[in-house]
């Protein structure tokens, strides 16, 4: 429902950020006028220059937002995993719920990065590094610990990454397999690629063991 010309400013100002997600992911950043824009929120398009100075920085704040979310929420979803094996796991299953529930982020994080200007987007590329690298060290960790078995960290962090980002292209909700299924399945698919296994559990003494494998290092 489109929003009043003076409406509480960060209201606005979130209806504004919303509606231009919509618009984008649709039309794409080139094509969405500030114009249009404005109808869909319901605000004088001069209105807009109070919160964005250009459609520059709008974009910018949009792609921006959404990487700062994803590195807080897998920092705070990290903390419950400790050894490298449990971490590995939770990062797959973190990455394919959540990019799956935020289709518009993940489409235009995709497709509008070359529409940055280079300031814009080297300060989104680092952060999608950052993100990255979490992977990166979790790999580098597995191999100090033996968990993992890889003769090339660089490619396999690559490799998995473009892996379960691919899920986007092709996944609907009405897919045979569930988000979590997919999730465990891409699980699997990925403790391959690092020659390890799931941690199963034992009854000792009343307590539950992991037990893994004892890999070597290449």
């Amino acid at each position: 429902m489109a929003r009043t010309t003076g409406s509480d400013g960060g209201k606005t100002r979130i209806a504004i950020d919303v509606a231009a997600k919509h618009l984008i992911a649709r039309v794409g950043y080139e094509a969405m006028s500030m114009r249009q824009l404005a109808d869909e929120v319901g605000v004088q398009p001069a209105a807009f220059y109070r919160y964005y100075p250009n459609k520059q920085e709008l974009l910018f704040s949009v792609m921006r937002g959404h990487m700062d979310r994803v590195l807080a929420a897998w920092e705070a979803e990290s903390r419950s995993a400790h050894t490298a094996l449990e971490k590995f796991c939770a990062f797959i299953r973190f990455h394919i719920r959540y990019h799956v529930e935020r289709r518009e982020d993940v489409h235009i994080g995709n497709m509008e990065l070359r529409s940055l200007n280079p300031e814009n987007r080297a300060i989104i590329v680092e952060l999608r590094a950052r993100y990255e690298n979490s992977l990166r060290d979790i790999l580098d960790d597995g191999m100090d610990t033996r968990e993992f078995s890889i003769d090339d960290i660089a490619l396999t962090t690559r490799a998995i990454i473009a892996m379960i980002t691919g899920i986007m292209v092709w996944f609907r909700p009405d897919d045979r397999l569930s988000v979590d299924e997919i999730a465990e399945k891409y699980v699997d698919m990925g403790l391959r690629l690092v020659g390890a296994k799931k941690i199963t559990t034992t009854k000792t003494g009343g307590r539950n063991v992991p037990v893994g494998p004892k890999i070597r290092r290449l």
